[in-house]
């Protein structure tokens, strides 16, 4: 078997919530390799997010270590997690977070700019992505001008821009209709049998059943952690 691409060393999380501590996360241990496609689920209150944040190099574990790509990234500062971030990571949002006054294709460009690339090399790549989600032809729409499973589709493709180890997915058909979601869902399976690895959090059976492992949480511990 590969190596792992993620690995969780009995991670903690604890938050100070005025005199109460809060465990949020209670000693999560787990390994996932290249080309998983695993869903999170679990009730509200049970981690999900405060995972999510660990896994996306937005916050830090309060004990325990987190490896990405062989290096420890448990104790890394500000500037060096949003340089994993930019590399390493591609994040897609229930809510798109798009910029509204720029195009698709600029849009889908952000990470690489942000990285310094030739913009020759950005836009070209950009456009390589747009067709690949099926935007060919809405290249110089705002996000404003597109229907919601075209508005994730393009935050499919910015998060594919950077070629990422991992995809992380937070609820991503939340916000569309049945139709869009099955659409979305369909281009995340796509994406996996291409070997692209992919976390999605979320609430719906239907969306956990399409992925090949679901994790679940409850209460800041690991439930059950099963292949499907």
């Amino acid at each position: 078997m590969a190596d792992p691409i993620l690995q969780f060393r009995n991670v903690q999380k604890t938050y100070q919530m005025g005199e109460v501590r809060v465990h949020a996360l209670r000693g999560i241990t787990f390994d996932i390799f290249p080309g998983d496609y695993i869903s999170i689920m679990g009730p509200s209150g049970c981690g999900k997010s405060t995972l999510l944040n660990v896994l996306g190099c937005l916050d830090r574990p309060t004990s325990g270590n987190y490896l990405l790509g062989g290096e420890d990234v448990s104790g890394m500062d500000d500037d060096a997690l949003s340089a994993v971030r930019g590399s390493r990571l591609g994040f897609v949002f229930q809510s798109y977070n798009l910029i509204q006054q720029l195009t698709v294709l600029e849009n889908i460009e952000i990470p690489l700019y942000y990285q310094g690339k030739p913009e020759d090399e950005t836009r070209e790549r950009a456009r390589v992505l747009a067709t690949k989600v099926g935007l060919a032809d809405r290249l110089d729409h705002k996000p404003f001008e597109l229907s919601g499973g075209q508005q994730q589709r393009v935050a499919i493709a910015r998060a594919l821009v950077n070629d990422p180890l991992l995809i992380l997915a937070d609820e991503p058909t939340g916000n569309l209709d049945s139709v869009s979601g099955v659409e979305i869902l369909r281009l995340f399976d796509e994406l996996n049998s291409q070997g692209k690895t992919l976390i999605i959090v979320t609430h719906d059976t239907t969306v956990s059943l399409r992925a090949s492992r679901s994790i679940r949480l409850r209460d800041g511990n690991i439930e059950s952690d099963v292949r499907q």
